[in-house]
């Protein structure tokens, strides 16, 4: 029979993305100890390219944690973002800059979410030598109805695990073991159509995002550091990215992204194209006994209004508080709140989501969203948001970030 190793530790944290490494930090700095288990290797985590957007809130968070100096010294900052889009059918495009630092006196920073990650590993691992396990196997949850759960899995050189905890949290995305254990309501919207993404070697010729409706559909101009650019064409959702050569990508990115002055700077692509499907879900609620829910294993939004990992991060600062509150204070009042105070933030997060994918894409014209008015609607909505300081202003409070913890 096999020998199990038995270890415990206050919280086991299923996941070593964005939220789980911050979770374990916020827990550290309050002398809470967690173990993060990963199913990955390191340097695929620390590769994996995904968001890059880091709203005000999770900035100054970082900050406050003491791991933000790189992000200081290499990220970028922007004050604004900028819509792009013909005010009339067949019209010249225009672009239309929503100014964050004028409306709400703050902007959002560009910096991958691999960034963070390894700025999070380098403190936690070589920095403080708390531990992270990756390349773990067969990771399963007991007793999560108890005040003594605990976590099986098999480590990277087989050796069987009982890791026994306070309590557990899954930031182990939508396909990860803790949520179905849990067995959430699901509410979901699957969008019809899906963002081809590719990162160039090549400089952004503009300071900031930019946000393109066209009849053709939709793109994005975005930029991962001074020397590589971000860019996404709207595809339908059967799309194969083999389908789509060099030389398309960049021609549907000319076309669509077209604007008197502005030029595009084309460069070698640093990996190979891939599609995004649009999708926003809200499982609730985010907890069962003393498993908690935090990050994608609870919550999906479409990345058009750059809330996924921002979104992740606010789940775990109020889950970091709730748990120190009952941990050292035996005030369980934060974990029996955390689902509602966190779905309050989760829906206004994907209802923004929600707002900006309907009002910059372009829908089947066969549909009731993209026959003339449906597209009407559209190009309204996106003069009064552009004209409009108020709604202007609601834009930037959202894009920017609400206050984690409220909405």
């Amino acid at each position: 029979m096999t020998q199990r190793r038995e270890t415990r530790t206050q919280v086991g944290i299923v996941g070593a993305g964005p939220a789980g490494l911050v979770l374990a930090k916020l827990l550290a700095l309050s002398g809470i100890g967690s173990v993060v288990l990963e199913s990955r290797d390191r340097a695929y985590v620390e590769a994996r390219v995904r968001a890059g957007v880091l709203e005000a809130p999770t900035v100054e968070l970082l900050r406050e944690m003491g791991v933000a100096g790189r992000l200081d010294r290499e990220g970028m900052p922007h004050t604004g973002i900028a819509l792009r889009f013909a005010e009339a059918p067949g019209a010249p495009a225009a672009d239309h800059r929503i100014d964050f630092a004028d409306l709400v006196g703050t902007g959002i920073t560009v910096y991958g979410q691999q960034e963070v990650v390894k700025d999070l590993l380098a403190d936690r691992v070589d920095a403080a030598g708390l531990p992270v396990e990756f390349g773990v196997t067969g990771v399963a949850l007991h007793d999560v109805d108890t005040d003594t759960p605990s976590i099986t899995y098999a480590a990277a050189d087989g050796t069987e695990h009982v890791l026994r905890c306070d309590v557990i949290a899954g930031c182990d995305g939508f396909h990860g073991v803790s949520r179905p254990l849990v067995a959430p309501e699901i509410a979901e919207r699957v969008y019809p159509f899906s963002w081809l993404g590719v990162l160039a070697k090549a400089a952004p010729t503009t300071d900031e995002l930019v946000y393109a409706h066209h009849d053709d559909g939709f793109a994005l101009y975005s930029m991962r550091s001074p020397e590589v650019t971000r860019l996404y064409v709207q595809v339908p959702n059967d799309t194969d990215p083999s389908d789509w050569s060099d030389a398309r990508i960049w021609d549907a990115l000319h076309t669509r992204l077209a604007c008197d002055g502005f030029t595009i700077n084309e460069g070698e692509f640093i990996e190979k194209p891939s599609v995004t499907p649009m999708r926003s879900m809200v499982a609730s609620p985010m907890r069962r006994g003393r498993l908690f829910l935090a990050g994608d294993a609870a919550h999906i939004v479409p990345p058009t209004g750059a809330k996924g990992m921002n979104l992740a991060i606010a789940d775990v600062r109020v889950l970091a508080d709730a748990v120190v509150r009952a941990l050292r204070d035996g005030d369980d009042a934060g974990l029996d709140g955390y689902s509602e105070t966190c779905l309050r933030r989760v829906w206004r997060a994907e209802h923004f989501s929600w707002f900006m994918t309907s009002m910059l894409h372009r829908f089947d014209p066969a549909t009731e969203g993209g026959d003339a008015f449906g597209v009407g609607l559209q190009r309204s909505q996106l003069r009064y948001t552009v004209t409009s300081r108020a709604a202007a202003t609601s834009l930037a409070e959202n894009y920017v970030g609400l206050p984690h913890g409220a909405v």
